[in-house]
This record gives structure tokens, C-alpha cells and sequence, in this order.
């Protein structure tokens, strides 16, 4: 983990001094292209959340939640498999 951690250190370094290479209005258009794409990226976003709401029904369908538990146990066990039958009745035994 410490060669790990040594490693990527570097790696931020390295691109640290990368970027300090580069003379400041490279830097500034990079920012600002990042920016842009990030403006961009978020407002398709909004736009794709609100026209799904605009145009969706306002209709809610609410309906019981079902136990899965219960809804496996309903299901009778096959007569092949004597295991879960015999795990069934022990597990019904201690409630």
C-alpha cells in the first residue's frame, strides 16, 4: 500500500509540474474548456430531468409491498428434494 501511495504521489507530482509548465493563458483556456463541458454537461441534465417530468402522467400507482420471505415460503417444496422440506419444518418449528 505504502509503494502504492509513493507511486501515485509521483504520478500527481509529475502532473503538477506539467501543468505549471504550460504558460498561464494554456492553463486558462484548459479551465475554461473544462468549465464549459461541465456547463454544458449539467444543463443537458436539467433539460432531460425537466421535460421527463413535463411530460410524464401525474398518475401514482401505489401498491402493497409483498415479503419476499413469505412469497418464497408460499411456493410448496418438490417432492425430489427432501433437504428443504426438512429445513422448512425446523424453521417454522421455532417461530
Amino acid at each position: 500500500m505504502k509503494k502504492f501511495r509513493a507511486n501515485m504521489d509521483r504520478y500527481f507530482d509529475r502532473l503538477d509540474e506539467r501543468w505549471r509548465a504550460l504558460p498561464i493563458r494554456k492553463q486558462h483556456r484548459y479551465t475554461l474548456y473544462l468549465f464549459i463541458g461541465y456547463f454544458l454537461m449539467t444543463a443537458g441534465i436539467i433539460f432531460k430531468v425537466w421535460y421527463d417530468t413535463s411530460k410524464s402522467e401525474n398518475n401514482m400507482h401505489i401498491e402493497h409491498i409483498e415479503n419476499p420471505v413469505l412469497k418464497n415460503s408460499e411456493r410448496p417444496a418438490s417432492p425430489q428434494d427432501p433437504l428443504s422440506t426438512i429445513l422448512k419444518n425446523k424453521f417454522y418449528e421455532r417461530k
